[in-house]
């Protein structure tokens, strides 16, 4: 496991939730692959990331068996987790009609590492 910033453990550890537009890869779209900060594992590719104007990075779709959907904590929405580590992503949403397939994982930059191809 990787040492964490104090920002970092509040979003990761914490549930936490770094502010809109703010993160250094809401609009990064390089070849590659986003891996998980705390643990190195892989979690989205390139290729499923879009521009949804949310203010964080948008997935269309994790990497197979990556990430774990559960219930929030505090809040009737979605939590998505790294499946290696349960590190803290942000929150997966279906049904708003933004893309084909109708799904958008909402991840906050600090929980991510990317990983160019």
């Amino acid at each position: 496991m990787r040492e964490l910033t104090k920002e970092e453990e509040r979003v990761i550890v914490h549930g936490g939730t770094e502010a809109p537009y703010s993160g250094e890869y809401n609009e990064h779209f390089q070849k590659g692959v986003y891996v998980c900060k705390r643990c190195g594992a892989a979690l989205f590719n390139s290729e499923a990331k879009f521009r949804s104007g949310c203010g964080w990075p948008s997935f269309d779709d994790a990497i197979d068996g990556a990430i774990i959907e559960q219930t929030d904590a505090d809040t009737d929405r979605t939590e998505i987790v790294c499946a290696n580590c349960l590190a803290h992503l942000g929150h997966v949403f279906r049904g708003e009609k933004i893309n084909k397939k109708d799904t958008r994982h909402c991840v906050n930059s600090l929980s991510l590492k990317f990983v160019k191809k």
